[in-house]
């Protein structure tokens, strides 16, 4: 059981800014930021990320993971339970927050880059294309926290199996909501 809290813990900054471009496409403000990452521009003739990946979701992406490892260490040092289920990394260091903005630019970045082959692949967006679709913000957000904590072959597992759980259960949340166009 602490192994499934440390993953849930620790990813938390990345598995946050996974899902917070769905709630920022919805807040007016951020719409000038809504455009594209990839500008339109195409290879071999498809899009390269499409129209879903904004600079608003990076931004807010960025962010989300920025203000979730902030809390992460206040609650780290007010509550000793947090310091029980932290493992090896020290919350007290405020070098977690730049791991947690660059975890949560990782989830995008990762996410991005599926979106990439997706469209190299003929997948038409908003398709579901397991397990892809599940392990995408996963990967990124790790390989974007190994500059910062090296955890155990073990760890990561559990840490994917977890966050590829998680997934499917917050998209549908998020189509319930009418935040996003699919369950799936």
């Amino acid at each position: 059981m602490d192994t499934i809290l440390f993953a849930l813990w620790f990813f938390a900054p990345a598995g946050a800014a996974n899902g917070s471009p769905v709630f920022a496409n919805k807040v007016p403000i951020l719409s000038k930021l809504g455009m594209p990452v990839d500008a339109g521009r195409t290879f071999r003739g498809k899009r390269i990320f499409g129209d879903h990946k904004t600079v608003r979701g990076f931004v807010v992406g960025t962010l989300t993971g920025l203000i979730i490892a902030g809390l992460q260490m206040l609650l780290y040092s007010n509550f000793s339970w947090f310091e029980g289920i932290s493992g090896s990394v020290d919350y007290s260091n405020p070098i977690v927050l730049v791991m947690g903005a660059l975890m949560g630019f990782g989830a995008l970045a990762g996410d991005s880059i599926k979106s990439f082959f997706k469209r190299q692949f003929s997948v038409p967006s908003g398709q579901s294309w397991f397990p892809f679709d599940q392990i995408d913000y996963i990967i990124g957000g790790i390989l974007f926290s190994l500059p910062f904590v090296l955890l155990s072959f073990a760890s990561y597992a559990v840490i994917t199996i977890v966050w590829f759980l998680i997934h499917p259960v917050a998209t549908l949340v998020g189509w319930l909501l009418k935040l996003k166009d699919s369950p799936i």
